[in-house]
């Protein structure tokens, strides 16, 4: 079974800095794609990001581009989130999202994947 631990998450300032950590214990990044979703109290669960180590490829929703960075320590088994410039709009609570399948199309969708962690909250005050 597929484990994921999410951690980093936490209190920020408005325009500072945090670093999700997705660990995934055993888990082949070669054959698993893995994702970033967050949700905002009151509002749908959106993704954030994935990551693609088969295909090498990243994708990022609209609003993380340029602020938010991706990358995966195979060594680790950990998938990160660099996330600057934090807004008190990034503030929800972060998911880490795992698949063995990876469509470029809809990365985006929860549907399109099997694996979830308990997710982190980061909180953004301004």
């Amino acid at each position: 079974e597929v484990q994921l631990v999410e951690s980093g998450g936490g209190l920020v300032q408005a325009g500072g800095s945090l670093r999700l950590s997705c660990a995934a214990p055993g888990l082949d990044f070669d054959d698993y794609v893995i994702a970033w979703f967050r949700q905002a109290p009151g509002k749908e669960r959106e993704g954030v990001s994935c990551i693609s180590s088969s295909e090498n490829t990243t994708e990022y929703a609209d609003f993380a581009k340029g602020r938010f960075t991706i990358s995966s320590d195979k060594a680790k088994n950990t998938v990160y989130l660099q996330m600057n410039s934090l807004e008190p709009e990034d503030t929800a609570v972060y998911y880490c999202a795992a698949d063995d399948l990876f469509d470029g199309n809809f990365w985006w969708r929860q549907a399109a994947y099997d694996f979830w962690g308990q997710g982190t909250q980061v909180t953004v005050s301004s």
